[in-house]
């Protein structure tokens, strides 16, 4: 099963202490690489977030960030700090005074301050735990999306895998025809230069030939790592670096291929390969 690693998840909370307000943002990322933005009062819960990245997520860039509003019903049965109040206040008229058109100070700004609010006034251990739930909830969104759209990719993979094992079966039925044309090829160049061409150098000239462009064995290979990557898509568990691993083996044989070529249609067929890998490969790198 795919997963993309593009994806944005939202989610609310609300309580008897306000709202709760997750963004979960994920970009494509060789390693699980987290970046938090919190309010300072949920600080020590983020041992606690990041170990549920770890648990959802194994790949990709994510950004997350919360928002608390408190509850304006609440603000007056809120224990204030007065001495943080007074040295905010202070720092906002020294401000007011050097700037002209200043806007008005929020009072939900002002409770969100830090220091502003008296945690021991509150149920912090509760909030704190509301913020958990949430980000765990936000993150199963998360994944939800990164689901949808990794299902969208499968389409894309399965048909690219046909075209690829259609060109190798048709490269493989060329075989004969082409060692037969290259057999007289070389006869035909011998008569012309009037130089009589013994039975055993011919068969030592084809023998040779067909060292050098012998792709039996790359064809083979190919058709081996479509079975692999059919298989590797059925997988549950994150299967993007197994993919990307098998895109280059892929690229691999089909160079190979068109470096044995020796006419112009297992040239083009070896081309065609590669735009159908490359097709693959950069949608392999947003793949969980």
């Amino acid at each position: 099963m795919l997963k993309s690693m593009t994806a944005f998840a939202r989610s609310e909370h609300e309580s008897e202490f306000g709202t709760l307000t997750w963004e979960l943002r994920t970009v494509n990322h060789r390693y699980l690489e987290p970046h938090l933005k919190l309010p300072d009062l949920f600080r020590e819960i983020e041992p606690k977030l990041r170990g549920l990245m770890r648990d959802y997520l194994s790949r990709g860039k994510l950004d997350c960030m919360l928002k608390w509003q408190p509850s304006a019903k609440r603000k007056d049965s809120l224990k204030l700090n007065l001495e943080a109040l007074e040295s905010l206040n202070g720092a906002a008229q020294t401000v007011s005074s050097v700037f002209d058109n200043v806007a008005p100070i929020d009072v939900l700004s002002v409770l969100q301050w830090p220091g502003v609010i008296d945690s021991d006034s509150t149920d912090r251990k509760q909030l704190c735990q509301n913020a958990v739930d949430s980000f765990e909830s936000c993150l199963k969104i998360l994944l939800e999306n990164r689901q949808r759209e990794g299902a969208q990719l499968e389409p894309l993979f399965a048909d690219r895998l046909v075209a690829i094992e259609g060109i190798v079966k048709e490269v493989r039925g060329w075989l004969p025809e082409i060692l037969n044309k290259q057999h007289n090829m070389i006869r035909k160049r011998f008569e012309d230069a009037s130089i009589e061409l013994e039975a055993d150098r011919l068969a030592q000239e084809m023998v040779l030939l067909a060292q050098k462009t012998d792709v039996a064995e790359e064809l083979d290979r190919l058709d081996a790592h479509i079975f692999e990557v059919r298989c590797v898509l059925k997988k549950k568990e994150p299967v993007g670096r197994r993919l990307d691993f098998l895109m280059q083996e892929l690229n691999r044989e089909a160079n190979t291929l068109s470096s044995k070529s020796i006419v112009t249609d297992t040239t083009k067929a070896a081309v065609e390969l590669k735009v159908l890998i490359e097709q693959m490969r950069e949608q392999v790198q947003n793949v969980e």
